[in-house]
C-alpha cells in the first residue's frame, strides 16, 4: 500500500483521501505489486491518494476465480474499512494493466452487480477477451503475441475455454449489459495484440451510455510504458490515466 507524503504536490494531511485499487499484469501467470511501485507512488503523490495493490494467486497455482476473488476481497475491504487508512469510501477507483486490466474490469462489473459500485475504472492495454486470435501485419507481433495469449487463457479458464460459456467476470468483454458501469479510460498501443478488443470494449461501453475515453498510441506495442518508461508515449499514457482518475475522484 502506498500513501502520499503530506507535502507531495501540495497535498495536506486533512480529511479522507481517494483510494485506487491497482491490479497488476502478467498474463495471470507472473508478476507482483512491487513491479509497479514507481507508477503507484506517482499516482499516490499526484492524486493525494492511497494506492492498494493486492497480491494474488497466479493461474499456475489456482485458475479463475482465485485471483478475481482475492482482488475483489481487497476492494471490498477498502470499501468497508478504508477509513481506517484515512481513505474515503465514496472515492474509490480500480485500475490495472494487461491481465490486471482484465481483472479490474471484472471487479467493477461485480461491484456494480452486488451494489458496491466504484467511481472510476482505468485500463492499460487490458486483457479483456478470451476469444482474441491471431492478428495481421504488425499487430500483436511484439512482446505479447497470440500464441502466449492463447496459452495464458487456457491456463486461466481451461483448454476448452473457446467451446464453453464463461462465468461472469472471467472474460469481461463478453458481458452483454455494460450500462451503469463507472467512467472508464482505456489506453492501448496501436500494434498491441489487445488493441482491437480495447477499441471494441470502449465502443460497447460508449453505446451503453458509460462515460468512456479511449487513447490509442500509434506504433506502440504491448507493455511499451514498462519497457521504455521515459519515452514520450509512455509518459503520455500515465499522464492520461492519472488525469482520468483525478477527474473522477
Amino acid at each position: 500500500m502506498l500513501t502520499p507524503r503530506d507535502d507531495a504536490q501540495g497535498v495536506a494531511d486533512a480529511g479522507p483521501r481517494p483510494v485506487v485499487v491497482w491490479t497488476h499484469g502478467g498474463g495471470h501467470l507472473i508478476g507482483g505489486p512491487a513491479m509497479y511501485d514507481p507508477q503507484n507512488a506517482r499516482m499516490a503523490a499526484e492524486l493525494g491518494a492511497i494506492v492498494v495493490a493486492p497480491r494474488y494467486h497466479k493461474s499456475t497455482q489456482e485458475p479463475f476465480p482465485a485471483d478475481h476473488d482475492e482482488c475483489y476481497a481487497a476492494l471490498r475491504w477498502v470499501q468497508e474499512y478504508g477509513d481506517k487508512l484515512g481513505g474515503d469510501a465514496s472515492r474509490i477507483a480500480v485500475a490495472g494493466d494487461s491481465a490486471g486490466g482484465g481483472l479490474a474490469a471484472g471487479l467493477v462489473q461485480r461491484a456494480f452487480d452486488e451494489g458496491h459500485p466504484v467511481c472510476a475504472l482505468g485500463l492499460v492495454y487490458p486483457m479483456l477477451d478470451h476469444r482474441t486470435t491471431d492478428k495481421s501485419g504488425a499487430v500483436g507481433q511484439f512482446i505479447w503475441t497470440a500464441g502466449p495469449n492463447r496459452g495464458a487463457w487456457s491456463m486461466y479458464l481451461g483448454d476448452d475455454h473457446l467451446d464453453v460459456d464463461q462465468p461472469p467476470y472471467a472474460s469481461p468483454a463478453t458481458r452483454s449489459d455494460l450500462s451503469g458501469l463507472p467512467a472508464t479510460w482505456i489506453g492501448v498501443g496501436g500494434i498491441d495484440l489487445f488493441c482491437d478488443e480495447s477499441v471494441a470494449f470502449a465502443q460497447a461501453l460508449d453505446a451503453a451510455g458509460v462515460d468512456t475515453t479511449l487513447d490509442v498510441w500509434a506504433g506502440a506495442y504491448h507493455g511499451f510504458d514498462q519497457i521504455k518508461p521515459k519515452a514520450p508515449q509512455s509518459r503520455e499514457l500515465i499522464d492520461a490515466l492519472i488525469d482520468h482518475l483525478r477527474r473522477h475522484l
